[in-house]
């Protein structure tokens, strides 16, 4: 299927895509899928594994004008399922897929492996200026990219392929996807790694906090050539200079070589082997960028999956992020506003929550209609509707038209013969305007 899809044009890719895509066996999606009930795990992965190559064949080469075009939300939400983040080669894959549909100039090439680029201007990058459909998608979508970045980071059975990969992800939704309020989210995603390594609440292992480290230092390296403020490269270029003499393994040109000698702790080091938030804050807000948000901490979001999945959920350590903004809340007092609840407002809530469902089966149904029923059945469904709505208008134009009584008498045709009925004028009606 990989291998025939291919070699078709991308208007029959994309539908080739979504079905593979509706095969995949992940959490919450439609009966569409395959059974896998009496598979097993490893029967599951398998498959899983299976279909992601398969997919990953079809959507080598395939460019599309727009991403939304390309990572439509019916195939990108089973994409990032965590159903397919429990094994480190399920995670390669979807990031490949990713990178397929998102390299629209063919940069991946020049961003391969995970190095610290001395002059990225030397890659000759190819991009253009963001798109205003480019930027509702990351609007709607950012969040679900950047939890995926996040939580991928820090699974226990990464290897070196799997670092490499995020990066390039992080790379390419620079190149791609990033105005400036997409640049502040991805250095807020930056930090909340290094801060994730550096505290390891996860209990990583040393070599897997490192690579976090390690693909923290690449990406801003990158992304603060990619944006030109030179503070900000200041910064990034004084870190990794410190850390080149004093802690190579926070590198990825170290840790990832063979035989690489790895700390013990991370809590003696210095805060100048470390990217500070509040000098990025600085460097970026004197190049016009609004900063606000980079003083409140990236928190990934909690998923229905999360609850329900086998995978340890981040609901232990999450609760709700809630961003306060300066400026945002009133300076002589702040108002606790909390909503009653009763049982009308959960009622109302739950019907609400019905005809919303509603709606969506209503049109779901439509297009199914659309897709699947004969062309003559459309077509006559068409006209019917087409006459009735003649026949309305044909009725209002008489109404509306048709000339006054008149005593001298009006011409009405009846079975083909014209006939003259007069009206005596005390039988007709005035408007009280016209009487004296």
């Amino acid at each position: 299927i990989g291998f025939f899809g291919s070699n078709l044009p991308d208007y029959q890719r994309s539908e080739i895509m979504m079905f593979i895509m509706g095969k995949v066996p992940v959490f919450g999606t439609s009966t569409h899928t395959l059974d896998v009930s009496q598979l097993g795990d490893l029967g599951t992965r398998r498959i899983q594994i299976m279909l992601l190559r398969s997919l990953l064949m079809v959507t080598s080469g395939y460019k599309a004008k727009t991403i939304v075009t390309a990572l439509p939300g019916s195939f990108l939400d089973p994409l990032l399922s965590p159903s397919l983040m429990e094994d480190y080669e399920l995670r390669q894959l979807v990031l490949e897929v990713m990178h397929n549909l998102m390299d629209r100039h063919d940069n991946r090439a020049k961003l391969r492996g995970i190095r610290i680029i001395p002059d990225v201007a030397d890659l000759k990058i190819k991009r253009e200026k963001i798109c205003r459909q480019d930027t509702s998608f990351m609007k709607k979508n950012g969040q679900q990219l950047y939890r995926h970045i996040y939580l991928g980071c820090k699974e226990e059975d990464n290897v070196q392929k799997n670092y490499e990969l995020l990066y390039t992800s992080l790379a390419l939704m620079t190149i791609e996807l990033a105005n400036e309020e997409v640049v502040i989210d991805l250095i807020r995603l930056a930090i909340a790694l290094q801060d994730s390594a550096i505290l390891n609440e996860d209990n990583l292992p040393m070599f897997h906090r490192c690579g976090i480290m390690a693909l923290v230092a690449a990406y801003l390296n990158f992304v603060s050539q990619m944006i030109a403020v030179p503070a900000f490269c200041q910064h990034v270029t004084k870190v990794i200079e410190m850390r080149t003499m004093e802690a190579p393994y926070f590198l990825p040109e170290h840790v990832f070589r063979d035989k690489c000698t790895l700390p013990k702790s991370l809590e003696k080091h210095d805060k100048s082997l470390y990217f500070l938030t509040n000098k990025i804050a600085e460097s970026l807000g004197g190049s016009g960028y609004s900063v606000e948000r980079l003083s409140v901490p990236y928190v990934p979001q909690v998923t229905d999956e999360d609850r329900l999945s086998r995978r340890k959920s981040i609901v232990d350590t999450v609760s709700i992020q809630v961003d306060i903004l300066p400026g945002s809340l009133p300076s002589d007092d702040v108002v606790s506003n909390t909503e009653e609840i009763t049982f009308e407002a959960l009622k109302k809530a739950i019907d609400t929550n019905g005809m919303e469902e509603q709606e969506k089966e209503k049109r779901r149904l439509v297009i199914e209609k659309f897709q699947k029923a004969p062309f003559e059945e459309i077509a006559a469904q068409c006209e019917s509707k087409a006459n009735l709505l003649h026949d309305r208008l044909t009725q209002i134009l008489e109404l509306t038209i048709r000339p006054p009584p008149s005593p001298s008498g009006t011409l009405t045709i009846t079975s083909g013969h014209a006939q003259y009925q007069s009206v005596p004028v005390y039988e007709m009606k005035f408007p009280d305007l016209c009487v004296y």
